[in-house]
């Protein structure tokens, strides 16, 4: 690729990314009103009033980052058959997100619709694999949507690490020039971004499930069209972290059983006694406000971002 195209491909990134913040931007405040309007919402238990919020908000996610792909289809259709399949596994993911967020399913059968929904990615496989490694893809897109669905419940904390692993994954693609992949990520970067202005404390919307899923799935999307596996496995370390505290401490346990963390007299956060352990309560050694719960997530978010980048700069050093 000449350096010409490649720039311009960035500066399409670019645009798809600005595309997708001004759709979900522009989209949030209707769609608020109109999860209202459908009471499909949710009180705020981290908040001394328990003020209700509009749920589901990853909707509006989900259609920034779809007029996102489709303006680079249009505007790059050389990488039509690549983001045609990253469309459809993303809308198939949030779908699963959606039907989640209605009806509550259980881990067992939200793993396996995340598999099913994670079956197109096999189009996208390198040539002369096998069928183990094709069928270990969407085992991939179920685990780290799970992954980034689990270190959730605070205001703005899904989002905002979603946003800075999508920086961390823009930023090291264009390093080892894969700006193949820089469309998706600026366009969920974007959708990301606009989102968070309306999730961040105090929150007026939450993602749901339909909001956290499609992060994971999008990461995995990235790893494999982008060859940058190990790179997506550093930016989702926080999320592995989280889940394995909750696992080691807890098993396999179905949100309805959690304990949720607790909100003492002074209005800061409160891990309660005894429960499963996670990335969350580790922070909370101490009583602390939410909002500084969720920046302390954000730097380990950013701590792996770096990394990431970092070894994308030593590997792209290497090949040159």
């Amino acid at each position: 690729m000449y350096l010409g195209e490649y720039q311009a491909l960035l500066l399409i990134s670019g645009i798809c990314g600005l595309l997708a913040f001004l759709t979900t931007y522009f989209t949030m405040p209707k769609l608020i009103n109109k999860l209202h309007d459908a009471d499909i919402v949710g009180k705020d238990i981290h908040k001394e009033k328990k003020p209700i919020v509009a749920e589901m908000g990853g909707i509006g996610i989900l259609f920034g980052f779809i007029i996102g792909i489709f303006i680079g289809i249009i505007i790059y259709p050389a990488l039509q058959f690549q983001l045609l399949v990253t469309l459809i596994v993303i809308l198939l993911v949030g779908i699963v997100g959606m039907v989640d967020d209605l009806v509550m399913l259980s881990s067992k059968e939200k793993l396996i619709l995340l598999w099913l929904a994670g079956l197109p990615v096999i189009w996208i496989a390198p040539p002369n694999v096998g069928i183990i490694y094709m069928l270990s893809m969407p085992v991939a897109v179920s685990i780290a949507a799970n992954l980034t669905n689990m270190l959730a419940g605070l205001n703005g904390i899904e989002s905002g690490l979603g946003a800075i692993a999508m920086i961390s994954l823009t930023a090291s693609c264009i390093i080892m020039g894969k700006g193949d992949v820089a469309i998706i990520t600026m366009a969920m970067l974007g959708a990301l971004i606009a989102f968070l202005i309306y999730n961040r404390h105090p929150s007026r919307v939450f993602p749901g499930d339909v909001g956290t899923l499609i992060i994971g799935a999008c990461i995995v999307l990235v790893a494999f069209i982008g060859r940058v596996r190990v790179i997506a496995f550093i930016v989702l370390i926080p999320n592995i972290i989280d889940s394995i505290l909750k696992f080691y401490s807890a098993g396999v346990v179905e949100r309805q059983n959690h304990a949720p963390t607790q909100i003492g007299e002074d209005g800061k956060l409160i891990a309660p006694e005894g429960g499963f352990n996670s990335l969350i309560r580790l922070v909370l050694r101490r009583p602390m406000s939410e909002k500084n719960v969720v920046l302390i997530v954000w730097l380990f978010g950013v701590l792996f971002g770096a990394i990431g980048v970092i070894l994308a700069y030593v590997l792209n050093t290497r090949i040159v």
